[in-house]
């Protein structure tokens, strides 16, 4: 069917939240079976629920749809020709089938009260039955209903489901799923406040919108029985379904907020890079093949199916995607990794408001000698922190340094570091390279004998970036002008001459 029809998907969203990453998995396999099938992919918002809805929500979603790069063809900001693309917009539409439904017999109203339904669905819970309307309004001949609802009686529409039938439709994930009409019950439709039920607008807006395929999750299973006999009321031809296992948390419950980030908005917000979310996401019950994980969006829609989609629960691995963020971290543009970074040197105090262009050239240029150990953009600020403070006090109460300075030699390392650099220009990687060179001819050092020493006299750190990246960075940064609005950033040589004297006090 796929290869010979004219591919629909959808993406329906309900707007009273963030955007959760099994939702974002959700919107994923869509686009990507869309993009691999020169498809349609359609974004619908389901605002029925009118009291936690909102238009802040919805655009939430949309823009972090946008940063995912899942653009779509139609929707509420785009247009298109199966329109409104807001559920909260086709009222009429569903008021208007509703009816058709309830003349042509496949429907009633139903005026019982709630209090009765729940006192009905508490005795069948008792009995060990499966909760279900008791079908009291199923016969009430209809001009009897039109007449109570013209004198003020609520009522609700209620599907008439049809008794000791067997449902089977096709799972394109899953293989043919069955279910009896005994276990079903008669839904409602339309509430008594005239805002349709999810499995009645959901079936009106997917025929009427010409969706080919439904791709969702498995908590939807149990309303395809519906879904499948309103589109047969209807005359309606029902889609192919696909419903994808849940995305579970590292202990193997549904992943929610007590395993951390959970939403593409708090990701964002971490310093995941979009292609590396998207990545990930694809991996989640789905395996490109080849060997290969690690593949761009388009490569992943060339290969993607929904036969190669696992019927098995996909577990969340935090650990994988800072793997798949770091391969993506490293590829990244220079250019486009320091503009991402800043907010991040700004919210960790380094960069301040005010500064001038050279001060943030300054502060992007630092950003490649951390963007390589790193998972993430927010841990870059702290990586190159070295660079804006230095306080040899403390770093040599802390224990990674003082064993270092306890080596044998390194002391003396320090200082003739510190004579080596008191005359001497700023450094660059080759006047560094020298220098180091001549340190290690005065101690007869060489090695992490030599450079680990070197390194706590500099940066103040027992760990960090290559040396000869690090230390023309320093230099660099001592010379920018005073009012470039950054806290002056001491050079290696006063560094140098501090750590030695702090050493010498220490002694």
């Amino acid at each position: 069917m796929e290869a010979q029809t004219v591919m629909r998907v959808r993406f329906a969203p309900s707007p009273t939240g963030l955007l959760h990453v099994g939702n974002a998995r959700t919107a994923l396999f869509n686009w990507l079976l869309a993009s691999r099938g020169a498809g349609t992919f359609i974004l619908r918002i389901e605002d029925t629920d009118v009291e936690r809805s909102s238009r802040a929500s919805e655009s939430s979603i949309l823009d972090d749809l946008r940063w995912l790069g899942l653009n779509w063809d139609e929707g509420p900001d785009v247009g298109g020709c199966s329109g409104p693309y807001r559920q909260s917009e086709r009222f009429d539409l569903y008021r208007s089938y509703a009816t058709e439904l309830v003349e042509h017999g496949h429907a009633y109203y139903c005026f019982c009260p709630t209090e009765l339904l729940e006192a009905d669905r508490r005795a069948a819970l008792e009995a060990g039955k499966p909760p279900k309307y008791a079908g009291r309004c199923r016969d009430l001949p209809i001009d009897q209903a039109r007449t109570r609802i013209k004198a003020g009686e609520q009522a609700v529409v209620r599907f008439r489901v049809p008794e000791h039938r067997d449902i089977v439709f096709h799972d394109a994930v899953r293989g043919a799923v069955h279910f009896n009409t005994e276990v079903i019950g008669d839904p409602v439709l339309v509430r008594s406040d005239g805002h349709p039920a999810y499995n009645f607008a959901v079936v009106i807006d997917d025929a009427l919108m010409e969706v080919t395929h439904v791709i969702r999750g498995e908590d939807h299973i149990s309303n395809t029985p519906r879904q499948v006999l309103l589109y047969e009321a209807f005359g309606f031809q029902p889609p192919v379904f696909a419903h994808l296992a849940l995305v579970l948390g590292p202990d193997h419950t549904p992943l929610s907020k007590r395993h951390g980030a959970t939403s593409v908005a708090e990701f964002r917000a971490r310093g995941y890079l979009p292609e590396a979310l998207v990545n990930y996401l694809a991996l989640l019950g789905w395996s490109p093949g080849g060997g290969d994980e690690l593949l761009p969006p388009a490569e992943l829609a060339r290969r993607f199916s929904l036969e190669g989609v696992s019927h098995s629960a996909a577990v969340f691995d935090p650990e994988k995607l800072a793997w798949v963020n770091r391969h993506y971290l490293r590829l990244a543009d220079p250019g486009r990794l320091a503009d991402l970074a800043l907010p991040y040197f700004e919210k960790a105090g380094m960069l301040p408001p005010g500064v001038d262009v050279v001060a943030r050239s300054y502060v992007s240029s630092l950003v490649p000698l951390a963007s390589g150990s790193v998972d993430r953009l927010e841990q870059i600020p702290d990586r190159l922190r070295f660079v804006f403070d230095f306080n040899p006090s403390e770093a040599i109460a802390r224990p990674d340094v003082r064993e270092v300075l306890n080596e044998q030699g390194a002391r003396d390392v320090i200082v003739a570091l510190a004579r080596e650099l008191a005359a001497g220009p700023r450094l660059d990687r080759e006047r560094f390279r020298a220098a180091a060179g001549r340190v290690k001819l005065a101690t007869g050092r060489k090695g992490k004998q030599l450079f680990h020493p070197i390194r706590v006299a500099l940066t103040g750190e027992a760990g960090g970036p290559e040396l000869d990246l690090a230390v023309p960075a320093i230099d660099s940064g001592a010379e920018l002008p005073a009012g470039c609005g950054l806290t002056p950033i001491r050079g290696c040589r006063e560094r140098a001459a501090e750590f030695a004297a702090v050493l010498e006090d220490a002694s």
